[in-house]
């Protein structure tokens, strides 16, 4: 017997290696983190507050970096993504995150209150909006990507 395996493709789902949809939840949750890291601090001016932003900032951008990456590789290798508005959306939104919070990193570095107080919390609050909204439209896709298998006769 003869084994065939079809895959149906579709948007944004079918794109994303397994590599991407490991990567992609690490970078949404430090920039998110890293608001409330920022809230933290402006609420209390203890220092530790700003330290955490600037690691979650940090970790976030290594992490995007390797997950924007396989998005692109993936993006450019798959032609149905770039078809689908929600594929450009989401390619768009992940990117402009990444260069909202590289910024906040050089923000961040500067030392104390004026880190954090208002230039930081602002970028923050954007980079953490466009990564939300990145992941939004990731999810919203219903997965019907899935791989069959049947037996052929010969």
């Amino acid at each position: 017997m003869t084994e065939v395996y079809t895959r149906r493709e579709s948007g944004v789902a079918r794109a994303t290696s397994p590599i991407y949809l490991l990567l992609f939840p690490i970078p949404v949750v430090c920039f998110v983190g890293a608001l409330a890291t920022d809230l933290a601090y402006s609420a209390s001016a203890y220092l530790m507050w700003l330290h955490f932003s600037e690691w979650l900032i940090a970790t976030g951008l290594a992490f995007g970096a390797l997950a924007a990456l396989a998005l692109l590789i993936e993006f450019l290798a798959r032609p149905a993504i770039r078809r689908g508005g929600l594929g450009w959306a989401h390619l768009v939104l992940f990117y402009a995150a990444l260069v909202v919070e590289l910024i906040n990193a050089l923000v961040h570095t500067i030392d104390g209150w004026t880190a954090v107080v208002p230039t930081g919390m602002t970028l923050s609050i954007v980079g953490a909006i466009l990564a939300v909204a990145a992941a939004g439209t990731l999810f919203r896709v219903p997965v019907t990507w899935v791989e069959t298998r049947r037996e052929v006769m010969p």
